[in-house]
């Protein structure tokens, strides 16, 4: 870890000449977000990338906003909403005082034309099952909206506070078509299309009419006047940046640096404690070797968490104990406890029971088959480390794991095929139901659901989950399925992603939100000083 801080602190000193090519310092009364990468289009149901939603939150609004508790929901475009008895039917009181970034008065019907093109199999949204089992969107009149559900979902609010959601304007969509979200948009956020440089800045000029923050912002209203969203890929480069003043504001701080960056006089840094964001590692429980229950709860066993966590994150993730983040709702505290904890005697224990005994190799065997997996992964410096760590721990107990990380450009490909045993990933979620129900249906194969795991009592629960009318029938339902699948082993959690957001001098009231990974949301309390 030394090492690693060393090298870090003396390549920032030598990306400064880099930093000063890529900008200058930031302009007056202009934040410069530094971002690591880009997204593909941000077209809100067009896009799953957080790179997306950060620019997305500031160009545009959601019925509903979700509290910094990562829990509460709060009133949005919408003031106010009721739920019929049977759960089926959503009635959205708006708000009066919106307009679009065009001057457009925003009304009912552009809600309903919002929804519907989400959920139009026509816009290949590959997240409209979040807007649930939708049987029509109706403007009742200009300031009301009925949104009618085939059958009840309990997780409809929290979807709703979800960048996808976002609230566009059908006019610009109709004139801009495929480049909806490429060339332009327009929508009724704190912040308005200027440009975008793909892979290098996106700009953004305040609205002049917005007031219609979400309450939990001090200010309704955007406090700077215009925003840069500059990608800065190289992480070393990025800390100059921000240390030299050419960037206001950041998320994405590398993880060796962020003990070092507490010292600097010229950076301030602060954590949102309630932050979903976790890596796993999944089985692909009917394929040779990790069908093998004992196999998984031994891999479970070798598996050192804490120092795989801090060899690769330095301080800035927590190990994963659990499925699911304890603060999150619908987290279940007796599931939590049935996850193995690291005990590599006990691993080597389990594994001669179920008759895997050692080879010449050292990599134990039963009935001819090696105890051999493949792993896949995406190639990123996180997973790297991470694989190789888990790698030794393993072959300590006497399993071979093999590792294959691919570039992203085919890494998703890759990953939607039978051709590996065990995968890595990371994730978001907002919920327990939101991120079992992603990943545990058996609909959902061969992807998200990448484990093919089957299991008709895990469906029925997840339904049930979804479907029922209180939340004490949700709590038990998802407390349920937590574990039926903790008890198979079918994931080795690893660990929880922090979020830090570190800030310039001149930047106050910087604050992390988190809500799907992004960090600054609306960030309509940001002030610059000078």
């Amino acid at each position: 870890m030394k090492k690693w801080l060393l090298a870090g602190m003396v390549a920032m000193g030598a990306a400064a000449p880099a930093a000063e090519a890529l900008a200058q310092a930031a302009p007056r009364n202009t934040l410069v977000v530094l971002r690591e990468i880009d997204a593909d289009n941000y077209d809100p149901p067009r896009s799953t990338a957080r790179g997306a939603g950060e620019v997305v939150y500031m160009m545009s609004d959601t019925l509903v906003s979700l509290d910094w508790d990562q829990k509460t929901i709060r009133p949005g475009l919408a003031e106010s909403w009721t739920v019929s008895e049977d759960g089926k039917t959503y009635t959205f009181k708006l708000r009066r005082d919106v307009t679009f970034c065009d001057g457009k008065p925003f009304t009912a019907r552009d809600v309903a034309y919002t929804i519907k093109r989400w959920v139009d199999p026509a816009t290949r949204s590959p997240v409209r099952w979040r807007a649930g089992p939708v049987d029509d969107v109706v403007a009742v009149d200009d300031y009301t909206v009925e949104y009618k559900l085939k059958e009840p979902y309990g997780e409809l609010l929290y979807q709703l506070t979800l960048f996808f959601a976002s609230v566009v304007d059908q006019a610009t969509v109709e004139k801009l078509g495929a480049n909806f979200g490429v060339q332009g948009f327009n929508g009724t956020g704190p912040y308005c299309w200027v440009s975008w440089s793909p892979r290098q800045d996106f700009v953004l000029q305040r609205h002049p009419n917005y007031r219609w923050g979400p309450p939990i912002y001090q200010n309704p209203s955007p406090q700077v006047e215009r925003v840069i969203w500059r990608v800065i890929p190289e992480a070393n480069t990025r800390l100059a940046a921000m240390q030299s003043g050419q960037g206001d504001v950041t998320q994405y701080v590398p993880q060796f640096a962020i003990q070092g960056l507490r010292n600097v006089p010229t950076v301030k840094l602060a954590r949102q404690e309630n932050y979903f964001w976790d890596f796993f590692m999944g089985f692909k429980v009917d394929k040779p070797v990790v069908s093998d229950p004992a196999v998984r709860r031994a891999i479970n066993l070798a598996v050192n968490r804490s120092a795989v966590v801090q060899a690769t994150f330095f301080g800035a993730a927590d190990p994963a104990d659990a499925y699911l983040n304890p603060r999150v709702t619908g987290y279940d505290a007796e599931a939590a406890k049935m996850v193995p904890q690291f005990n590599a005697d006990e691993a080597r224990r389990v594994l001669d029971e179920a008759g895997w005994k050692p080879g010449a190799d050292g990599v134990r065997e039963k009935d001819g088959q090696r105890a051999s997996f493949l792993l896949y992964g995406l190639q990123t410096a996180e997973w790297r480390r991470m694989a190789e760590a888990m790698q030794a721990d393993l072959r300590r107990v006497g399993v071979e794991m093999r590792v294959q990380l691919w570039d992203a450009t085919v890494g998703w490909g890759k990953l939607a095929t039978q051709e590996f045993d065990a995968f890595v990933m990371s994730y978001p979620y907002i919920s327990a139901t939101d991120g079992f129900a992603l990943y545990f249906d058996s609909a959902n194969k061969p992807t998200p659901n990448r484990m093919n795991w089957t299991d008709a009592e895990t469906d029925r629960l997840l339904r049930q989950a979804k479907t029922a009318l209180t939340e004490g029938e949700r709590s038990q339902a998802i407390a349920e399925a937590q574990r039926r699948i903790v008890s198979q082993n079918v994931w080795v959690p690893l660990a929880r992603e922090q979020l830090w957001l570190a800030s310039s001098q001149r930047t106050e009231g910087a604050r992390p939100h988190g809500i799907y990974g992004v960090g600054l949301y609306k960030g309509l309390d940001i002030r610059l000083t000078r």
